[in-house]
């Protein structure tokens, strides 16, 4: 009789490869589920929406500074790419306290979340390529990921990281010295 492994997550036992795979992506359902707080998470999620339109904006202006053929391609109207812009940020929003939810390692899984994202997203740049667009347009494309993948990764995982409850985010140390003793005192 063969035995095989079963290994228990909050969704019920999963098999040795599934449990190898969770472990390869640090995926640990922690005991503590830590949060970015609500307040904060808002103003990152504003914070990564505009200056990814931003950057794109002037991504685009560049672009078609340094290639004037690139001029009137309708993949740099402001309506076009915004609309997939906003839907992108978005999704990765939502994501981050998902990903603060099942991994102990959040910030590591959520870099190479983004980074397998932005190389997903590139497919249908190399279909506009294979399918007439210049590589400079797809080019200046390519690098307006890369841009919102940045600005959305570090704006989420800085300005709303996850904390552990019960963990203070910043330690207070203060110490007091009499004539025969040392007082310390740590306060959150």
């Amino acid at each position: 009789m063969l035995y095989r492994a079963r290994h228990e997550t909050p969704f019920g036992p999963v098999s040795e490869p599934v449990a190898r795979l969770l472990r390869l992506g640090r995926i640990d359902f922690p005991e503590t589920l830590p949060r970015p707080s609500w307040p904060r998470f808002l103003v990152a999620t504003v914070l990564a929406l505009a200056g990814s339109l931003v950057l794109d904006s002037l991504l685009v202006a560049i672009g078609t500074r340094l290639f004037p053929s690139t001029q009137g391609y309708i993949h740099f109207r402001f309506s076009d790419y915004a609309t997939l812009t906003v839907i992108g940020v978005v999704f990765a929003c939502v994501g981050w306290p998902i990903v603060t939810a099942v991994s102990s390692s959040a910030r590591w899984l959520f870099l190479r979340l983004a980074v397998l994202a932005m190389l997903f997203l590139f497919l249908p740049d190399l279909y506009l390529l294979m399918v007439g667009s210049t590589i400079e347009e797809v080019g200046v494309l390519m690098s307006m990921h890369i841009v919102i993948a940045f600005v959305t990764y570090n704006a989420l995982v800085r300005i709303a990281p996850a904390d552990r409850p019960g963990r203070a985010v910043s330690t207070h140390l203060r110490a007091s010295v009499s004539s025969r003793r040392v007082e310390i005192d740590l306060e959150p």
